[in-house]
C-alpha cells in the first residue's frame, strides 16, 4: 500500500478552495491501494491535518504513534501559492519525491498569465489583446480604453477569479485596477472577447496524452466568477453541445498546448470560442477537483470515477520521477 501526501492549504486567497480539494482526494483515493495524509502547507508549517503532528522537512516525512512515514507521492491539490505557482516543486524535486503537477518552470510560467501570452504568441495562438500594469507604476488610461469596452482587468498571477473585474465604463477602470492589488502586484487589462466560453482538461496516461471532453460554461453571472465556480452560479455543459469539427479543433488546441508547454499531471485550458475559433484565455495547472468541477466532470464524462482519475495522476507521476 502507498503512502500518499495530499497537499493542501497554501498562502493565498484560494487556501478556502485548496483545503476543500483536498479533502475530496482524501475521500475518495481508494483505500485499498493509497494511504492518504492530507498535508496542510501554510508557511514554514506543515502539518497533517489530522493529527496535527509536524512534517519533517528534512525528509517530508511524518512521526505518527511511533512510526515514521515516508510517502511515495505527493498529490498536488494546493492551488495558488506555493504549489501551482511552482515555489514548492523545487523542495520536492531535491529530495526525490514524485508530484501530480508540472514542474515548478512550467507552473511558475503558466500561473503568469501575461509572460504564458508572450511564450505562446509567436505559435499563432488567437489570445485577446492584453496589457500588463505593475502596481508602482503610473497607469495610462487611454491606452488602456483604446482597447475598447467592456474590458477584463484580473491579477496576472492569482487564481479562483479573485480580484476579477468586468469593466463597462470608463469610469469603473481605476477601481478595477484597484482591486487587484490586495491579491497581486501586477494586473493584466484584456479586451473583451464576444463568444463562449468552454474548457477543456488533458493528462498523460501510460506516456501518452489524453484530452477530454470539452465543457461549455454557461454562467448566471456576468463573467465566470467566484460565485459561478463555486457557488453554483453557472451551467457547465459536458461534453458540450459543439460541431465535430468545433471539437476536433479545441481537443487539439488543447493537446498541442499540454505539449508545447511542456505540461505534466492534469491541466485544464480555458477558451471563448469566437466565430468559429478558439481563443486561449489561460491554462489552470492545478484545476478544481470537488465533485462538482470541471475537470471531474469531464473525467466522469470520459468514463472514470474520481478514484479511478485520481489513482492515474499518482501512478504517472511515479512512472516519470
Amino acid at each position: 500500500m502507498k503512502n500518499i501526501a495530499i497537499l493542501t492549504g497554501g498562502d493565498s486567497a484560494e487556501r478556502v478552495i485548496s483545503l476543500k480539494s483536498g479533502k475530496v482526494v482524501y475521500d475518495h483515493l481508494p483505500t485499498d491501494r493509497y494511504r492518504s495524509f492530507l498535508i496542510d502547507i501554510q508557511g514554514a508549517d506543515w502539518k497533517e491535518v489530522n493529527s496535527g503532528a509536524q512534517v519533517d522537512k528534512n525528509d517530508f516525512s511524518l512521526t505518527l504513534n511511533g512510526e515514521k512515514i515516508r510517502f511515495e507521492c505527493a498529490f498536488a491539490a494546493l492551488h495558488g501559492s506555493p504549489l501551482e505557482d511552482g515555489k514548492m516543486q523545487g523542495y520536492l524535486d531535491m529530495i526525490g519525491l514524485p508530484y501530480t503537477c508540472c514542474d515548478g518552470f512550467v507552473s511558475g510560467l503558466t500561473m503568469n498569465k501575461y509572460l504564458t501570452k508572450i511564450q505562446l504568441a509567436p505559435l499563432g495562438i488567437p489570445m485577446a489583446k492584453s496589457v500588463l500594469l505593475r502596481r508602482e507604476e503610473p497607469v495610462n488610461e487611454a491606452r488602456l480604453l483604446a482597447m475598447g469596452l467592456p474590458l477584463f482587468v484580473k491579477p496576472n498571477t492569482h487564481g479562483s477569479s479573485f480580484g476579477v473585474t468586468k469593466v463597462k465604463t470608463a469610469g469603473q477602470l481605476m477601481p478595477a485596477i484597484e482591486a487587484v492589488w490586495p491579491y497581486d502586484r501586477e494586473a493584466v487589462v484584456e479586451a473583451f472577447m464576444p463568444g463562449r466560453e468552454f474548457s477543456n482538461g488533458a493528462l498523460r496516461v501510460n506516456g501518452e496524452i489524453v484530452v477530454l471532453p470539452v465543457t461549455e460554461i454557461i454562467p448566471e453571472t456576468e463573467f465566470f466568477d467566484f460565485a459561478a465556480k463555486y457557488e453554483g452560479k453557472s451551467q457547465e455543459v459536458t461534453p458540450a453541445d459543439l460541431s465535430p469539427e468545433l471539437e476536433r479543433q479545441c481537443r487539439e488546441r488543447s493537446r498541442f498546448l499540454y505539449e508545447v508547454l511542456r505540461c505534466k499531471g492534469v491541466v485544464r485550458f480555458d477558451y471563448i470560442l469566437v466565430g468559429d475559433t478558439f481563443h486561449f484565455l489561460e491554462a489552470n495547472t492545478i484545476p478544481g477537483i470537488s465533485p462538482a468541477s470541471i475537470v471531474p466532470q469531464q473525467a466522469r464524462a470520459y468514463g472514470w470515477e474520481l478514484g479511478e482519475f485520481f489513482g492515474l495522476l499518482i501512478e504517472e507521476a511515479q512512472k516519470n520521477r
